[in-house]
């Protein structure tokens, strides 16, 4: 009984830690998603300025990265060879800077809710750009799922209040990037046997997006930031901004490291309900029947995904443990094996 207790308990522990790391994550994306609104909205902080947002969160993450490295070197760097960084981090740095500078972009123009409803389309580019980048095996029924993803997100967009095309147009194409960037992750560095914790991710992947962001920044955004006489640097402001932005980089490495991606995939959906109901209850955002209708269709198509996920996932494990059960099996028969006809010598002898 004792054993059996201290196994439930241990069990209960483990699930307590897990729901512990999703509710820190949530926490922080939440939070992040919502700083991030109110700084660039117009009708609230009014800074509409995303590549200099983007360019002050990857300055004070490279920093941070490089002093925790270099400095204290309280995390040891991963060895990279000069190739191995223009070939695989150079690519993904631009893609996380596009991703970054586009979906700050659309807060600009669409509300939090909107957008978490167009976020719904990360399974759909993710699964094609693997398909095209032959990660992934296309199979009839997971695209009829995808389908379902893309009717349902069309739904909620035709349903909303605040509809703008350019807002749009950002906010898809930073799902497009941020996909493509998860399909390089595991086709350049996975493959090569290369792991990044979040410090080390910041500390090669951070300096190439600020390297990326000071092209356009230099003609977009700087003339009018030179030519402005009123905006003057908060520091708190931007500080605990910047805070949060490398703090959710840490969470995401806990949720996954300690859980799975998948386990982080489902706690977005949730997440995402919980942004849509403080966007309208709080920020005041219109969210229509057919907003709602729409996300609902996308979110169990979404839904269905992870699951799928989650079986193909647990027949790999049960394949993997069925596998080493023959190993161990057949190892254990050759000793034996290798026993008897030890003792027959030894008779002969």
């Amino acid at each position: 009984m004792g054993k059996g207790g201290s196994l439930s308990e241990s069990v209960i522990k483990k699930i307590l830690l897990s729901y512990t790391y999703v509710a820190i994550w949530i926490f922080l994306s939440f939070s992040v998603i919502i700083y991030n609104k109110y700084i660039l909205d117009k009708k609230m902080y009014n800074w509409p300025f995303p590549i200099s947002l983007t360019m002050i969160h990857m300055s004070f993450c490279a920093s941070l990265a490089f002093l925790l490295v270099r400095v204290f070197r309280l995390v040891e760097p991963v060895t990279m060879s000069r190739d191995l960084y223009l070939s695989s981090v150079v690519p993904i740095g631009a893609l996380y800077s596009l991703s970054l500078w586009l979906s700050n972009s659309a807060y600009i123009y669409l509300s939090v809710s909107f957008i978490q409803m167009l976020k719904a389309l990360m399974p759909v580019a993710v699964y094609s750009i693997g398909v095209s980048f032959k990660k992934e095996s296309f199979k009839t029924d997971t695209m009829v799922n995808m389908i379902s993803i893309s009717i349902g997100v069309a739904i909620a967009a035709y349903g909303e209040a605040r509809f703008d095309t350019w807002g749009v147009i950002l906010q898809l194409g930073a799902v497009a990037f941020e996909a493509t960037r998860l399909v390089l992750i595991q086709i350049l560095l996975t493959s090569k046997g290369i792991t990044l914790n979040p410090i080390t991710s910041l500390y090669y992947v951070a300096p190439c997006c600020l390297a990326f962001l000071f092209v356009p920044w230099i003609f977009v955004e700087y003339p009018v930031l030179r030519d402005s006489s009123s905006f003057h640097f908060d520091f708190l402001i931007f500080g605990t901004n910047s805070i949060c932005a490398f703090a959710l980089n840490l969470a995401v490495f806990l949720l996954v490291g300690k859980t799975s991606a998948l386990t982080m995939n489902v706690a977005g959906v949730v997440k995402d309900w919980l942004l849509i109901a403080f966007s309208w209850s709080v920020i005041k955002d219109t969210v229509t029947p057919i907003n709602l209708f729409g996300y609902g269709l996308a979110f169990l198509g979404v839904a269905y995904y992870n699951n799928s996920k989650l079986q193909a996932l647990k027949a790999k494990e049960a394949q993997k443990k069925t596998a080493q059960q023959d190993e161990e099996a057949s190892r254990l028969m050759e000793e034996r094996e290798g026993e008897g006809i030890g003792k027959r010598n030894e008779s002969q002898n």
